[in-house]
């Protein structure tokens, strides 16, 4: 009696541990088809797509563009630059030239169709340099210069598209004022010295006594070092008349300007 338990508490482990090891092989070979043959082929694993560039480009062409690269898109906002026309990307995530899976999602920001605006600034009494300060500082523009008799050389009046535009208007992002400045009576100037000046600094004494620039001719390589105005036309002392123009040449310090530079 005690020999047939024996034998049969025998058998029922060795069945029990050999269904054991069989359930853990079979786990373990359907772990192996999961990870090596189902999910290679349902994700595409080891396959990418580089992510071409698509900013600059319309809305359409984008939308043709990346299914022929089996990618999407989505318009994740939208921002504005003049630089642009309407409806093009001006930005994109993941940027060009990184490895995404296929069909993968491409966020860009659009250009809008019309510009934000900006309240014209009050540019009456403000000096040419002043006025152009104030204009960048709202993201507008500097556009024509307009003379008339007045004894004080300051903006007597601003236009934007040859109509008188009153402070406070609104107005797009970007765009050009013309500026009406008295002559100051148009009495003689003298020409300003701005040799060895940056561009940026000899702006503020020309633009000042509401002279204008003229050629700027650069002369030499002026990518290393801080370029200045080697030479300016008329000479500093010459008497002049508002808004007359002044040439300039630019170089490296200590750079001479040749002959055939001479002249503009």
């Amino acid at each position: 009696m005690k020999l047939e338990f024996k034998k049969l508490t025998s058998n029922t482990l060795g069945g029990l541990l050999l269904h054991l090891l069989l359930s853990v092989g079979l786990i373990f070979l359907l772990g192996i088809l999961y990870f090596y043959a189902y999910l290679p082929n349902t994700t595409n694993h080891g396959e990418t797509i580089t992510v071409p560039n698509i900013e600059g480009k319309s809305i359409k062409e984008v939308e043709e563009f990346l299914a022929s690269h089996d990618l999407r898109y989505e318009v994740n906002d939208s921002s504005y630059s003049e630089k642009f026309p309407p409806l093009t990307v001006l930005k994109q995530y993941p940027h060009a030239g990184a490895k995404v899976k296929e069909n993968r999602k491409i966020y860009v920001s659009l250009n809008r169709i019309n510009p934000p605006t900006v309240s014209m600034p009050n540019l009456v009494d403000v000096s040419v340099i002043g006025a152009e300060a104030i204009l960048k500082a709202n993201e507008l523009k500097r556009g024509r210069i307009e003379l008339v008799s007045w004894p004080f050389p300051t903006v007597k009046e601003m236009k934007f598209h040859g109509r008188t535009i009153a402070p406070n208007t609104k107005i797009a992002k970007g765009s050009a004022i013309d500026l009406v400045i008295g002559d100051g009576g148009s009495k003689d100037i003298v020409a300003p010295s701005v040799v060895g000046f940056t561009f940026e600094d000899a702006k503020v004494p020309i633009l000042g006594l509401l002279l204008s620039i003229g050629e700027v001719n650069i002369i030499g390589d002026t990518l290393d070092g801080n370029p200045v105005i080697l030479k300016q036309k008329p000479a500093p002392g010459e008497n002049m008349k508002v808004g007359d123009i002044v040439d300039l040449w630019i170089g490296k310090p200590g750079t001479e300007v040749p002959e055939k530079e001479d002249e503009p």
